[in-house]
């Protein structure tokens, strides 16, 4: 049993090498580039309305109401950030169901590095929205003592986001892995639901405590900026 895909190593070449977490991370992209060709070809030139584009429509808007659902006021602008970030990590869960498919959000250097997207995105729109000068002295607030502990404050929330999403995932998959060796006949189709079920709340916890912190740093109320909410809580 491996505990994170980047042990199942399918090539090497010296330094290089081609893991089971590099593999699928393309795959998904793969599949994200494919699904997006097809459906711009059949929503072009459509003068109906097709089961494609309800379908489509009705993704798009749950996401942009649960954007607006933390304080964002304008959503349409933060979906192509935030629905990429839910898409990906609900994809990359639910693919699971595929023998042989290892999620890429079961390594950690996948985790980090989607936290770290967040935490790059989180000053961008917080500077965007409100200026730069204005989102700098946001972590002075309320006094100036509490900068380190606001710099601190950021550091470890995109810790806590990667670790969290890693952790859940491996251990998911870990339990799975015990199940089919207690009783390979018995818990898998159960395990396997459930584990897809757990993915997708990961992902959406995922989505929106990203959310919530591009809210807080693009908010004018500089007194609950940096404090982190209360779904962050294990």
């Amino acid at each position: 049993m491996n505990l994170s895909p980047d042990e199942i190593v399918y090539w090497q070449l010296g330094f290089f090498k081609l893991n089971a977490t590099i593999l699928f991370t393309w795959c998904l992209m793969l599949v994200f580039f494919i699904v997006a060709q097809l459906l711009r070809h059949l929503l072009a030139n459509k003068s109906e309305r097709t089961r494609w584009q309800n379908t489509l429509e009705i993704i798009v808007l749950t996401i942009e109401k649960q954007i607006s659902s933390v304080g964002l006021s304008n959503p349409r602008q933060y979906i192509g950030f935030l629905g990429t970030l839910f898409l990906y990590v609900a994809l990359a869960n639910l693919f699971t169901i595929f023998p042989g498919y290892e999620p890429p959000t079961g390594s950690l250097s996948t985790t980090i590095s989607l936290a770290l997207c967040v935490f790059v995105t989180v000053p961008y729109y917080g500077i965007k929205q409100r200026g730069l000068k204005d989102y700098l002295a946001s972590y002075t607030q309320p006094t100036f003592i509490m900068l380190p502990f606001n710099i601190i404050g950021e550091i470890s929330r995109t810790f806590a986001l990667a670790v969290r999403l890693f952790g859940n995932i491996m251990s998911g998959s870990m339990i799975i892995g015990i199940m089919l060796i207690i009783a390979p006949f018995v818990f898998p189709v159960v395990m396997t639901a459930l584990g897809l079920l757990t993915g997708l709340v990961q992902a959406y916890i995922f989505f929106i405590l990203a959310s919530v912190y591009i809210a807080a740093a693009t908010s004018v109320d500089n007194t609950q900026t940096h404090f982190p909410p209360s779904i962050e809580q294990p």
